[in-house]
């Protein structure tokens, strides 16, 4: 939960350089960044970026048998266990489950985040998305990465503006759609299918999220659907057979025009989708 700090400058207005290969996963929930991240961000480990890993919420309401306090323990344990297991260095959530909000006090502390990690990569929640958490968690993100160089923001605890460029993209969403219903697809597709089993692994490490996804959104095995989707956005990629799908967010005020730091990473593993960029200028 969110702690009272007293908000003082965050330095002396000179912005702090921070150049370096560190890349920011930045979820909703425990298990969100394993259900549509965690591959990039092992691939990413792979090409030698330190990684990094927070989800905002801490998952207190993903129980019908515990209580909040207990749900909230346990699923700290199990998202530590993941981060291991993904290679991530792990930090604690901010607020409870439908707590995060588009609010000034929140942001503060996702843009300390931002500034103490300097990722050149931020990878986070699709601006559409099937629930309101995960949208939340994509304008925080955003807008804390636009802030990192504003010496006159102040962040909690405070930290200094820093001076990197930093290349957002967001991930796709829960079930592949808007909210309304439109299809949703990527601008590129990153090929996860050597590192799919250590990815299902981490997810396996959510144990407790198997109930509560069985009777909240009917989701027979969890494990399951992780598999099903991951395959849907590799048959979209007609490439590779388990894939995540990413869009770049706009790059004015965040990095060059032709940024795009997975591709420089990842090489074959990222296939660009003509279909996206013939959209975008319709």
């Amino acid at each position: 939960m969110l702690q009272a700090h007293r908000l003082q400058p965050s330095g002396s207005g000179r912005l702090i350089q921070r150049p370096g290969r560190r890349a920011l996963a930045i979820g909703a929930h425990p298990d969100d960044i394993e259900f549509w991240m965690a591959g990039t961000l092992l691939l990413l480990k792979e090409a030698g970026y330190e990684t990094h890993y927070v989800t905002l919420a801490s998952g207190s309401c993903g129980s019908v048998t515990m209580t909040a306090a207990q749900t909230r323990a346990v699923r700290r344990r199990e998202a530590l266990q993941a981060a291991r297991l993904l290679g991530a260095q792990w930090h604690p959530s901010f607020v409870d489950d439908l707590e995060i909000l588009y609010s000034l006090d929140l942001l503060r502390r996702v843009a300390a985040l931002i500034r103490q990690v300097a990722p050149s990569i931020v990878l986070t929640h699709s601006p559409q998305d099937y629930m309101e958490d995960h949208t939340n968690t994509c304008r925080l993100a955003v807008t804390a990465a636009f802030a990192r160089g504003m010496p006159n923001f102040r962040t909690l605890p405070p930290r200094p503006a820093i001076d990197c460029s930093v290349t957002v993209y967001h991930a796709m969403p829960h079930g592949l759609r808007e909210p309304l219903g439109r299809r949703v697809i990527p601008e590129a597709f990153v090929n996860t299918t050597t590192v799919h089993a250590i990815k299902r692994q981490a997810l396996a490490a959510h144990a407790s999220q198997k109930a509560w996804l069985d009777v909240s959104q009917g989701m027979d095995s969890y494990l399951q659907t992780l598999d099903q989707m991951s395959r849907a956005v590799g048959r979209m990629s007609g490439r590779f057979e388990h894939a995540e799908g990413w869009r770049r967010h706009l790059h004015l005020g965040f990095c060059e025009a032709d940024a795009d730091p997975l591709r420089d990473a990842l090489g074959p593993d990222y296939l660009i989708n003509p279909a996206y960029r013939r959209a975008l200028e319709r």
